[in-house]
């Protein structure tokens, strides 16, 4: 099993430092972004793309520093109903596929999507509890229509490459849980779509990360590490906390996330937060959590997210690195 981080968070520090601060750090993997929300500073994509020999050179960064480059991240909405958004993150998917496949990177991450609820939406749509057949009407569109066409070919041209796509089971996407995830697996008839098991987004859904690990067996292909503290507004206003605050574009701390649309401001006093590993589940739980992966594939990569707002970059992954590589110690 490779323990290593997502590099995102380190965006504003050149390839081979950010190799030199995981290696620092006892991890030995990577998972680099190529495209989607985020731009790819640390995947020349133009040069990968030229020669062999251009592929190699980017390559031996990663063995001089002792990593391993395990997986492209292109996290977007490939199916959004803006045609702005969607055709960057639809193809960016597509084009990781291929690069993932020239640099002999077998995962490339990304998320399912999410469309309008019917035909001329403008919006994304996101219906969890169709306890009103008209959202059921939406989820029969959204699925038949928009996204079983779009994951049929992903599956063909992932398969034709021997790249596994893995899918992290994100809200306001259509595949969020594990019953979504076997879904579309079923739908597409996937042999290269399964599972990237992040379980931040599971726990504040009340999903047991080791249960679903362990219910999707096989399809399990790659995983996060990021943990989440539920606080105490949980008990007024639940997990679906509709606080958020619109950024502005002008603010010096803005996100883009693709066209005109941006990240929000997370409430002060939420209802959850992402927090560094351990912060939320006690070692015992990632021990367990590592145990049902290595179950799965012993060589599995699980990589950092950090996303602890209450922590620096590197202060933030030195503590989920201590308590990842703790956790790892227990197997």
């Amino acid at each position: 099993m490779k323990l290593g981080a997502y590099t995102a968070v380190l965006h504003d520090k050149p390839l081979t430092e950010t190799l030199r601060v995981l290696r620092e750090l006892g991890l030995d993997s990577a998972e680099i972004n190529s495209g989607g929300f985020l731009p790819a500073p640390h995947l020349p994509i133009a040069e990968i793309r030229a020669s062999q020999d251009a592929r190699d050179a980017y390559l031996a960064q990663f063995a001089a520093a002792g990593i391993t480059l395990t997986a492209l991240n292109c996290n977007g909405n490939p199916l959004h109903p803006d045609p702005e958004v969607r055709a960057k993150h639809a193809q960016d998917v597509r084009d990781a596929i291929e690069l993932g496949a020239l640099l002999g990177v077998r995962r490339v991450v990304t998320m399912s999507g999410l469309p309008a609820s019917d035909p001329g939406g403008r919006l994304p749509s996101w219906s969890v509890l169709p306890w009103d057949s008209a959202y059921l009407d939406a989820l029969d569109y959204q699925w038949d229509e928009v996204a079983i066409p779009y994951w049929k070919d992903i599956q063909a041209r992932a398969a034709d490459a021997d790249v596994k796509v893995c899918i992290e089971m994100h809200p306001h996407n259509l595949v969020y849980n594990v019953g979504t995830m076997e879904r579309l697996a079923t739908e597409i008839g996937a042999t290269h779509v399964g599972a990237e098991m992040d379980p931040s987004h599971l726990f504040w859904q009340g999903i047991d990360p080791v249960a679903a690990v362990r219910r999707l067996g096989s399809l399990v292909y790659n995983a996060a590490a990021k943990d989440t503290r539920i606080n105490e507004e949980a008990k007024i206003n639940g997990v679906l906390d509709h606080r958020h605050v619109r950024v502005r574009p002008d603010e010096p701390d803005v996100v883009p996330l693709g066209g005109r649309y941006t990240l929000s401001r997370w409430p002060k006093n939420a209802s959850w937060d992402f927090v560094a590993v351990g912060r939320g589940h006690d070692v015992p739980f990632w021990t367990e959590f590592l145990k049902a992966l290595r179950e799965v594939d012993p060589d599995m990569a699980v990589n950092i997210e950090h996303e602890d707002q209450e922590l620096d970059q590197i202060e933030g992954l030195r503590l989920a690195a201590e308590n990842l590589k703790s956790a790892a110690a227990q197997l």
